[in-house]
């Protein structure tokens, strides 16, 4: 029965010793409360902030963002999302009862997105004002036993225990422990900035939480194309197309506006990468407010113009004909830079010329024109479909012209490149066929039967600018970085207890006893214990001889007669 007591005792000892290594919350068996709604509350309350709850939570976000990512968004494409419902039927009504289709602003979505967020701050609090606690207090003193702990050495020396628990104090505190006496030991404690990195990660996470969800709320982000000479003001009637968080609002949009100046763009001639981009970058003359002085700037890929909380990206390139159209009568009824689409990565280019007003035809008869256009930068004989080089060495504009109504006035959204011709007729040549003819810069396209003409003038080049004003980011990108140095910390630093124990043995010798504890087991804790022992010993406490073994007189020595 006492050694029973004597051996729980030590175990509660040894307990102790190795208390507050952590600040991870104590798991608790889930017993099913018996105290009414309170105990329900408080029992939800201790499973929401348990460390298993929070890691499910994660995990579950994670795989909720799987369907975001392969899944069309309305909020990023809903061009694409018209094209999947019309693909699939049957999924499509299915996908829609999930919000499949807005996956990050879907209720299901935001409810993990929020008990995340109140998990991590159930954990966070408790945990810090338990760590300050430990911070204030010392570490525990040493156990009675040292010998069962994982790490432990022993030697004699002639020094007195007092000398020894000084310089093993100051041994301590030199190698940057928390140390301090405790009776006939030194106790010490080192790698507290492993907790500290534990609980900066989990701070980070709900910094970037809050950063990433004030960004989806108040963030903006528009598409603006602008041929050479052309300018853009920061309002919301200005962008082709524009989409914001549900809190954004125009009075958030920074004033400022800009006009783009030449665009630059060169080319690798030889080699297998021949046609790639080495260059690509605009002017660009901007001003902030309304009353801004003029600032020039250049604007490169991935290089972009920040003003405030937006930036301004380049993000897109192509040519833009200049074109001149005359009525019969030769009469100018359009003159514009007409901006094409790229089909291939040498900017072979397409679209259409579109005269919705001012044109009368040679008997005097309003009528709307629509001209496809297919654009060649560096056009090589026998190869009309493609051109052979991204550069404008030897532009060719083919145009197809057509004549009749081009349905912009039925209400029905219609793309700019993009030519309806239910109600169009085609000009024909000479031969019946239908018109269509090769413009180098300079040359004319004349109508039949004194219908007007068509001028390639030229060729100006256009720039793709995308606008966005995240707000936050910088938090979220400090919260990041946090978290990554709060991950490392507590990955790679060790937090662990060293007792140095000298009291005065029986034979008048003092008796150093040392041992170390850590958190989990690693080989630095006694590689750590070693090398403080070794200085130890060498400084304050040399080693003292083994005293003699004692012999029995009535027992003979061994090899002694009996």
């Amino acid at each position: 029965m006492s050694n029973t007591t004597t051996d729980r005792a030590e175990d509660q000892d040894l307990g102790a010793a190795g208390s507050q290594l952590s600040t991870a919350p104590k798991e608790e068996p889930a017993n099913l409360p018996a105290m009414g709604v309170v105990g329900w509350v408080r029992w939800f309350w201790r499973q929401l902030t348990s460390m298993r709850v929070a890691l499910l939570l994660l995990l579950l976000l994670a795989l909720g963002a799987i369907p975001g990512s392969l899944i069309p968004q309305t909020g990023s494409d809903e061009t694409k999302v018209a094209e999947f419902r019309e693909r699939h039927e049957v999924l499509a009504p299915v996908y829609d009862k999930l919000g499949l289709f807005h996956v990050y602003s879907s209720v299901w979505f935001s409810a993990i997105y929020i008990l995340l967020f109140v998990s991590l701050i159930g954990c966070i609090v408790p945990r810090t004002w338990q760590f300050v606690g430990q911070l204030r207090g010392r570490p525990p003193g040493a156990p009675k036993r040292l010998t069962r702990l994982p790490a432990y050495t022993t030697w004699r020396t002639e020094a007195e225990p007092e000398q020894v628990r000084e310089a093993a104090l100051a041994l301590l505190k030199k190698n940057r422990f928390r140390a301090h006496l405790a009776g006939d030991a030194v106790a010490a404690e080192k790698g507290y900035l492993r907790e500290v990195g534990n609980l900066l990660f989990h701070i980070a996470l709900i910094v970037m939480l809050i950063a990433f969800a004030w960004g989806q709320l108040f963030k903006s982000e528009g598409n603006k194309l602008l041929v050479e000479g052309h300018g853009f003001s920061n309002t919301l009637i200005s962008y082709d197309d524009f989409k914001s968080g549900n809190l954004f609002s125009t009075d958030d949009l920074t004033p400022f506006s800009f006009t783009l100046g030449d665009f630059t763009g060169t080319y690798e001639t030889t080699g297998p990468n021949k046609g790639t981009p080495r260059t690509y970058q605009t002017t660009l003359t901007y001003s902030e407010g309304a009353y801004g002085k003029d600032r020039k700037t250049t604007v490169k890929v991935n290089q972009p113009l920040e003003i405030g909380d937006s930036k301004v990206y380049l993000t897109a390139h192509g040519y833009a004909p200049v074109v001149t159209v005359r009525d019969g009568k030769g009469k100018v009824v359009f003159r514009d830079a007409v901006p094409l689409l790229p089909l291939d990565s040498n900017v072979t280019s397409t679209g259409v010329i579109k005269v919705l007003d001012g044109y009368k035809n040679a008997n005097g008869v309003t009528e709307q024109l629509g001209i496809k256009a297919f654009f060649l930068p560096t056009y090589t004989a026998g190869s009309e479909v493609a051109s052979a080089f991204p550069a404008l060495i030897n532009p060719v504009l083919n145009l197809e012209p057509y004549y009749g109504d081009l349905g912009v006035n039925s209400g029905i959204p219609q793309s700019v490149y993009q030519l309806d011709k239910k109600h169009m007729k085609g000009f024909k040549d000479a031969k019946g066929k239908q018109l269509r003819d090769n413009l180098r810069p300079g040359q004319t396209m004349k109508l039949p039967d004194g219908a007007g003409s068509i001028t390639y003038e030229g060729t100006k080049e256009w720039a793709n600018f995308q606008i966005t004003q995240q707000p936050a980011s910088g938090w979220a990108l400090a919260g990041s970085l946090a978290a990554i140095l709060g991950l490392a910390a507590s990955l790679f630093i060790q937090r662990r207890r060293v007792w140095v124990r000298a009291v005065r043995g029986a034979d008048g010798v003092t008796v150093v006893e040392m041992a170390g504890l850590g958190r989990s087991e690693s080989a630095k804790v006694p590689e750590e214990l070693g090398d403080l022992a070794g200085i130890l010993y060498e400084q304050a406490a040399p080693g003292a001889p083994d005293p003699e073994p004692t012999t029995d007189p009535a027992v003979p020595a061994e090899g002694a007669e009996k």
